[in-house]
């Protein structure tokens, strides 16, 4: 269990941090950058979550708590005989946001053009959240050709931009609030 009694080391100061092992590497290391990445992901969902009541609520704090798994996945590195089991990503992580997109998508009308972050408030940071973690996911696909990673972790990461997506048109109203992209309009 985590339990932080100082919230300043001092052990950055040279440039470095530790990973979940106690490895030290740089701060702009690959597998940092990810989960750094992740960890923006999340304030920006926790900013929706200004925004959003019921269901929809508790949809992004089961998403907050699964971004803090995936952080934590990502600063462990792979090794053969750990000390003690990593926190990994699990597939039923994975699964609970499919059934989720299934669910919410089943109400909307499909799209017949791209549509522009906004509508709502909620959506609009909806929006936000789905472009930070589709950086976190090109960041981890990156780390992923040099270290090993968790598989799922990639396939959450995924599912969730399409979650938010999805999530942020049924907030617009299921859809009726959308602001749909018009090509060329302004030329």
């Amino acid at each position: 269990m985590v339990r932080l009694t100082r919230i300043y080391t001092r052990g950055g100061d040279k440039g470095e941090t530790s990973l979940g092992d106690g490895s030290r590497v740089k701060k702009h290391d690959p597998r940092v950058v990810a989960y750094g990445d992740v960890d923006e992901a999340n304030s920006v969902v926790g900013l929706a979550r200004l925004h959003t009541t019921g269901e929809a609520d508790a949809m992004l704090a089961r998403i907050q708590n699964d971004l803090f798994d995936l952080g934590a996945d990502l600063c462990t590195p792979d090794e053969p005989n750990p000390k003690y089991p990593p926190l990994r990503v699990a597939k039923e992580q994975v699964t609970r946001l499919e059934r989720e997109i299934d669910a919410m998508n089943a109400k909307l009308k499909p799209l017949d053009s791209f549509i522009l972050p906004g509508g709502s408030a909620a959506a609009a940071y909806l929006h936000l959240a789905r472009t930070v973690s589709r950086r976190a996911e090109r960041r981890m696909t990156e780390l992923a050709e040099h270290d090993a990673i968790n598989p799922v972790a990639i396939e959450y990461i995924n599912r969730l931009s399409d979650h938010l997506f999805v999530l942020s048109r049924h907030l617009n109203d299921d859809g009726a609030k959308d602001v749909l992209w018009v090509p060329g309009k302004n030329r």
